[in-house]
C-alpha cells in the first residue's frame, strides 16, 4: 500500500497520488517491490532488509540515493503475550524524494517532533528521532507491566506470571540489541554529515538524536538488569508461597487426625473403659478437644 505525503507549511501532510515527495510503502506488494527495484533502482537485498525483523541497522550509499535500515518497536497487541518485538524499516533518500518502506501501518508523522519540517533531510532525521521516543514509550509500558506482575507473584502460586516476566526480560534484550544497532547507524550519519549535505540545524538535531538514543539504551539496560537480578528472588517467592501453603495444609491435616484418633479409639468394637457410663459420649468429645488444645501448644512450643 502506497501513501504519499508532501512538505507543506513546515508540516508533513497527505497529498494526492503522484504529487508527493515522501512515499510511504506499507508492506509493499510484489508489484510495488518490482517498481522500487526496476524504476527507482533500489537494491533488492536492501529492500528486503527493510521488511526483515532480524536485519541489523545499517547505512549504505548508492549512486542515486542513500539507504538507511533502522530498527523500530513493533506495535504491541494482546496476542504477543507480553513479548515486545522489533521490526525494521527502510528509508531511501533521493535528491527530490524520500521513500519509506515499513512492514506495518503506523503513525510516522505524529507528535511535536514534526512541527517544523523544511526538507527531506528533516523528515528522515525526525523519523529516527520519533523512533527513539517510541522505544521510550514501550519501556515505560514494560516497567508498569513488570510492577503489576510483581504484585501478582507475591500472592500467587502459578507459573504464568513468571513466564510473563521472562517474556518481558526477553523483550528488553531485543530492545537493547536494536537500540545499540541504531546507535551505530546514527554515528555513521554523523560522520558522513558533509557527504549527506546536512545543514547546521540537521547536525544539531543529529546530536540530540545521539544523546536521546544513548539515554534510551541506558534506561533499557537498567530495566533489563533489574529484571534479570530479581528473577531468582521472584522464583523463591513462588516456592516460599508453596511451602507456606503445604505447611498450612499439614497443620490442618494433623489437627484433624489427633481428635479423630481419640474418637476412633473409643469406637472400636471391643469392651473398653467407660463403656457403661451414661456420659461416655461427652467424655470422649472432651478428650478429643483436649487433644487438639494439647497439639496446639505443642506446635507453638516447637515453633513450627
Amino acid at each position: 500500500m502506497l501513501n504519499e505525503y508532501t512538505i507543506s507549511a513546515s508540516r508533513v501532510a497527505p497529498c494526492t497520488q503522484g504529487e508527493g515527495s515522501v512515499l510511504v510503502y506499507v508492506n509493499p506488494s510484489e508489484d510495488e517491490k518490482r517498481y522500487l527495484v526496476r524504476e527507482l533502482l533500489l537494491d533488492e537485498h536492501t529492500l528486503n532488509s527493510a521488511l526483515d525483523p532480524d536485519e541489523l541497522s545499517r547505512l549504505e550509499f548508492e549512486p542515486e540515493h542513500v539507504a538507511v535500515i533502522f530498527k523500530k518497536p513493533k506495535n504491541y497487541s494482546t496476542e504477543d503475550e507480553f513479548l515486545f518485538k522489533v521490526n525494521s524499516m527502510g528509508l531511501f533518500l533521493f535528491k527530490e524524494r524520500l521513500v519509506i518502506v515499513i512492514p506495518d501501518d503506523i503513525q510516522l508523522f505524529n507528535g511535536k517532533v514534526f512541527n517544523n519540517v523544511r526538507s527531506l533531510h528533516d523528515v528522515l532525521l525526525k523519523i529516527l528521532y520519533r523512533t527513539i521516543f517510541h522505544y521510550l514509550d514501550h519501556l515505560k509500558a514494560v516497567n508498569m507491566i513488570s510492577e503489576s506482575l510483581e504484585q501478582k507473584i507475591n500472592a500467587s502460586l502459578e507459573n504464568k506470571y513468571l513466564l510473563n516476566l521472562f517474556s518481558l526480560e526477553k523483550s528488553l534484550v531485543y530492545y537493547l540489541n536494536a537500540i545499540n544497532s541504531n546507535a551505530v547507524v546514527v554515528d555513521r550519519i554523523r560522520n558522513h554529515a558533509e557527504r549527506l549535505s546536512l545543514s547546521t540545524e540537521n547536525r544539531e538535531l543529529l546530536d540530540d538524536i545521539i544523546i536521546e538514543n544513548n539515554q534510551c539504551y541506558r534506561q533499557a539496560e537498567i530495566y533489563s538488569n533489574i529484571l534479570a537480578s530479581m528473577m531468582d528472588a521472584r522464583v523463591s517467592i513462588v516456592s516460599n508461597n508453596l511451602n507456606v501453603l503445604m505447611k498450612t495444609l499439614n497443620i490442618i491435616t494433623i489437627a484433624i487426625m489427633v481428635p479423630t484418633f481419640v474418637v476412633s479409639a473409643f469406637s472400636m468394637n471391643v469392651r473398653i473403659p467407660m463403656s457403661g457410663l451414661h456420659n461416655a459420649f461427652y467424655t470422649v468429645i472432651g478428650l478429643a478437644l483436649l487433644s487438639v488444645i494439647g497439639f496446639y501448644f505443642f506446635w507453638k512450643w516447637k515453633k513450627w
